[in-house]
């Protein structure tokens, strides 16, 4: 199985590839990132204990960036076999303080820039005669979100949409695609946006793992293993599933009331 993993130098992404390694599900993987040093440092490391690795440097924001990164997939490995989107922006914007550039940059690698590799990758998978697994990343944030989040999670939720809609088109071509929801996740990319956007001191994490019911935040492997599991042939019929990972249950026991911080004020 080839996989192209969209946003997978790095955290989540990271965590997908080393455990598509681990399984030995895998047999290549296109890693698709922003940062050169990241990129070609997790490559090599992956190729040097067995999983051939390609690093593709791509912005999924840039309209052309779909199109190069199933092209220089095909050129290294010859097929595709599953898509992972992980990518995300998640900055901070309430409804007063947002904007059209900032909500525009949301839904461009939340949504435009998955949807279109999706279109990439499932033509190649058609044409060359197989089908695939594609499992997107959501948010529990996409059932509706914290004032903050407003445009982010309106993608998420889109997101969602998105992966039943081809979920349902694309199953006569023997594709699959998928969703898996994370919670509150412990990542470098949340450390800092912890500290540098939420204004949360150094040990936020110290903090905030008491108030979670089970006494800690999700885990980026945790989070992969199920990932890995749509993936796979072991998932069997799975198609069309947005499948939180969270310490909470939608919709069960009371709904939680804004306080004075979650009320937007214009």
């Amino acid at each position: 199985m080839i996989v192209i993993i969209n946003g997978g130098t790095q955290g989540l992404g990271e965590a997908v590839a080393r455990r598509l390694h681990d399984t030995n599900i895998a047999t290549g993987v296109a890693l698709v990132g922003r940062s050169v040093d990241r990129g070609e440092r997790l490559a090599a490391s992956l190729s040097s204990n067995g999983l051939p690795a390609h690093f593709i440097q791509a912005d999924i924001s840039d309209p052309n960036a779909p199109s190069h990164i199933v092209q220089e997939t095909l050129r290294v490995f010859g097929r595709i076999d599953g898509v992972v989107n992980v990518a995300a922006a998640t900055s901070r914007a309430t409804l007063f303080d947002d904007t059209p550039e900032h909500f525009d940059t949301q839904m461009a690698i939340n949504v435009k820039g998955p949807y279109f590799l999706v279109q990439e990758a499932a033509r190649a998978m058609i044409r060359n005669g197989h089908g695939g697994s594609i499992v997107n990343v959501g948010s529990t944030t996409g059932h509706g979100g914290q004032t903050k989040l407003t445009a982010y999670a309106m993608s998420k939720g889109a997101l969602s949409i998105m992966t039943k809609n081809l979920a349902f088109g694309l199953m006569r071509h023997g594709i699959r695609v998928n969703q898996v929801n994370p919670g509150w996740m412990e990542t470098e990319s949340e450390h800092q946006t912890q500290i540098t956007q939420d204004g949360a001191p150094e040990n936020w994490l110290e903090l905030a793992a008491p108030t979670r019911p089970l006494g800690r935040l999700v885990q980026p492997t945790e989070v992969a293993n199920l990932i890995v599991y749509c993936l796979s042939p072991d998932a069997g019929l799975l198609t069309g599933n947005c499948i939180d990972v969270d310490q909470s249950v939608q919709g069960a026991g009371d709904p939680p009331l804004p306080g004075v911080a979650d009320t937007v004020s214009p």
